[in-house]
């Protein structure tokens, strides 16, 4: 048991890890595409590869979805999050983005109350406002420089939370691989029409050309990556448990801080280590506080892998 225990770690943070090598190579095409064409291709080519292993395994009748509107709003609240979390890696730190992201948790358990019934906890009003302190540190310096872009991480963890939401009320609708076929296949359409009108708006940021080669290579690595570190992180929460691996999603921002300073020279100040850290003492108090009844209802979501995502449901981006 204890074997197992320690193997789904392993795996979990492996699959943590390789969500922000993911991002990190999103980033890598900053300046070479518009950020909503590259969230919109690797859909495009995720949806497509998992459709196909969806059909081979289970056949055409497991597209059917059971409720095809709840199924679209989970679609329509990832493609919000990865667009907001792509287009802020694309102009700002991947430590920093990532630290602001973190957030969701506090979201996730403060939407549960009026969204699902649930009682909102009295650990969430003691988390929120620390993690507060944490958004406004890292937010300071950049919101100097950057403006109203330097919130989009945080509009990102606010679709994630929605997200993670809606994917509670769906628990049970469907296998692990169709309900990640169903928020892939959904999310790309509203990716495709937001790539769309900002290469109409006539912004050069946005304009969609055709891109070089190695733009579709990365965006199809991405593709791949991502699904692997679902999975990954999937079968370490079956192995081990949802609460046993729920802190190992904070490995990313370690993984994080290290590729932006070896691929990008980015080196956090002060600020953003200190917000970050105050970021994740908030989610692992809230994640501490968490009663049984709880735990078992995030067990409930191990049959969908896509929620475990760079800005985790167990914490998850959309990447």
């Amino acid at each position: 048991m204890r074997q197992d225990e320690r193997s789904g770690i392993l795996l979990a943070v492996a699959g943590f890890s390789s969500l922000s090598v993911g991002d990190a190579i999103i980033k890598t095409m900053a300046g070479e595409w518009s950020p909503l064409a590259v969230a919109a291709l690797r859909f495009t080519i995720g949806a497509i590869g998992l459709s196909l292993l969806l059909l081979r395994a289970e056949g055409p009748g497991a597209f059917r979805p059971r409720r095809p509107w709840l199924q679209v709003a989970r679609g329509a609240c990832l493609a919000g999050a990865t667009l907001c979390f792509f287009s802020s890696i694309f102009v700002m730190q991947l430590a920093e983005a990532l630290a602001l992201a973190f957030v969701s948790p506090l979201f996730v358990a403060l939407f549960s109350g009026p969204l699902l019934k649930e009682k909102v906890r009295p650990a969430v009003w003691i988390a929120s406002p620390v993690a507060l302190i944490g958004v406004l540190l890292v937010l300071r310096p950049n919101f100097t420089e950057l403006g109203w872009l330097a919130g989009l991480p945080v509009l990102s963890a606010l679709f994630f939370s929605l997200m993670v939401v809606s994917n509670r009320a769906s628990a049970g609708d469907g296998s692990a691989l169709s309900m990640q076929v169903f928020i892939a296949c959904l999310a790309t359409p509203f990716l495709i029409a937001a790539a769309t009108i900002g290469h109409l708006s006539g912004a050069p940021s946005l304009s969609v050309d055709l891109p070089d080669w190695t733009v579709i290579a990365r965006c199809t690595l991405v593709a791949v990556t991502a699904s692997t570190s679902h999975w990954l992180a999937y079968l370490g929460t079956t192995r081990a448990g949802a609460a046993t691996i729920a802190p190992m999603v904070y490995v990313q921002m370690i993984v994080a801080i290290v590729l932006g300073y070896a691929l990008f020279g980015d080196v956090p100040d002060l600020a953003t280590i200190g917000g970050a850290a105050t970021i994740i003492a908030a989610g692992l108090f809230l994640w501490l506080t968490t009663p049984r009844a709880t735990a078992q209802m995030s067990r409930a979501l191990q049959g969908q892998p896509e929620t475990l995502d760079a800005r985790a449901d167990s914490s998850g981006n959309g990447n």
